[in-house]
């Protein structure tokens, strides 16, 4: 038996997701988000519903997130079989859309242009069909999670108390890919997103007037030392270089340095720069390595420095038995796949997950001509929302009956 959605579960899934796509809300601020996501499950009547997850602080004091969502829905005999986490994301990005579409953003600046939206209504799809069809035993918790984008959200879900307490045995997740034929499903044990994160170099000298530089301390020679350097940390672009244990991608983003004006020679800049690795040891040797060339350098230009982090993610790795148990699904459900040739470059933060039990993340192809992930014209195709709601269904009915 296959788990098609019948044509009006369909349309409904439809018409959440149109909704969801108009008002998009910024990576840890997704009240709105929560708001209709907490409705929709709250009318299917789950065993429990668990909202407030994933809040954090900021260094300046400021809170955010605190949007995730669980939905826990019990087996006849819940005790007698595992707990299934299966997660989707909440939040939309700082993107302009650029559509004609009826449902386009609503919301100036703001876009759900990484499909979020889709995911969100897949899952919710699985939740109408375990209102009307508990499994016979176990458990399966539907998490909505807050904040993806930054690498925040599932960091701190994990280290909420009331996630902790929902103890899953393993996680699912899906992540639509273009580029990847329509509805195909691309599969991979072990490496499957690479680890990255930002890194800001600031270095402060000393202005002095723009006739008398030597009067100065200019950060410009240690800003030039530094970029080189971290350039040459970098073998992403190597010809020829394997995504594996080796891969190492440095890509400077911004360089800011002095005010503008002609006037002053300046005493401050700035380098932001990505690193990114297959591995979390590769990512850690890449950091110390960044660390010491921006360390020694400023040490040696007189400069005082200052180095932090943001947008933070672990590699995620695919478990065996998870992959194998999403290899029977597709199967089972009759849905082309094929054996993903490389890890991703491109990050994701559910790889928190899977350091403390089996989980698996798989990409559902969106179609090979459609829009990149985060350009202003891409929107989920819903042709999709019925093939995830199978293959995650496939996986609760063939583990927990």
């Amino acid at each position: 038996m296959s788990f098609q959605l019948s044509n009006s579960m369909l349309d409904q899934l439809v018409d959440f997701r149109h909704t969801i796509h108009r008002h998009p809300d910024l990576p840890g601020l997704e009240i709105g988000t929560a708001n209709r996501v907490e409705a929709a499950l709250t009318a299917l009547s789950p065993d429990r519903l668990v909202t407030g997850l994933g809040a954090w602080q900021e260094p300046d004091g400021s809170q955010w997130g605190g949007t995730g969502i669980a939905a826990l829905f019990d087996g006849e005999h819940p005790e007698d079989g595992p707990t299934l986490l299966f997660r989707c994301e909440l939040d939309g990005l700082p993107i302009s859309e650029q559509s004609d579409a009826a449902h386009r953003s609503a919301i100036d600046g703001q876009a759900h242009s990484c499909g979020h939206d889709g995911h969100m209504a897949i899952m919710l799809g699985l939740a109408m069909r375990l209102a009307t069809n508990r499994p016979a035993r176990g458990r399966v918790i539907l998490l909505f999670q807050p904040a993806e984008e930054t690498g925040k959200g599932a960091r701190a879900v994990a280290k909420d108390p009331a996630f902790q307490a929902l103890k899953p045995d393993m996680a699912f997740a899906l992540h639509n890919l273009p580029g990847l034929g329509l509805g195909t499903v691309w599969l991979k044990d072990g490496a499957m997103c690479c680890a990255s994160r930002g890194m800001r170099i600031a270095l402060e000298g000393k202005t002095s007037h723009a006739s008398l530089p030597q009067d100065g301390i200019s950060p410009l020679d240690g800003v030039m030392r530094i970029v080189a350097g971290l350039k040459a940390l970098s073998n992403g672009l190597d010809e020829g270089q394997q995504l594996d244990a080796d891969f190492k991608l440095v890509t400077i983003t911004h360089i800011e340095m002095g005010e503008a004006c002609f006037g002053v020679s300046p005493a401050r800049a700035e380098i932001w720069v990505t690193l990114r690795t297959v591995t979390d040891d590769a990512m850690a040797g890449l950091v110390e390595a960044a660390h010491s060339l921006a360390t020694e350098t400023a040490k040696a230009e007189g400069l005082a420095l200052t180095i932090s982090e943001d947008d933070v993610f672990d590699a995620c790795t695919n478990a065996p038995e998870t992959t194998q148990m999403v290899r029977q699904a597709l199967e089972a459900e009759d849905i082309p796949h094929a054996h993903q040739p490389d890890p991703m470059r491109f990050s994701e933060d559910f790889g928190i997950f899977g350091q403390s039990h089996p989980a698996t993340l798989f990409l559902l192809g969106a179609g090979k001509s459609h829009p990149q992930l985060h350009n202003p014209d891409y929107d989920f195709p819903d042709s999709l929302l019925s093939s995830g709601v199978q293959i995650f269904e496939r996986i609760i009915r063939q583990t927990l009956g």
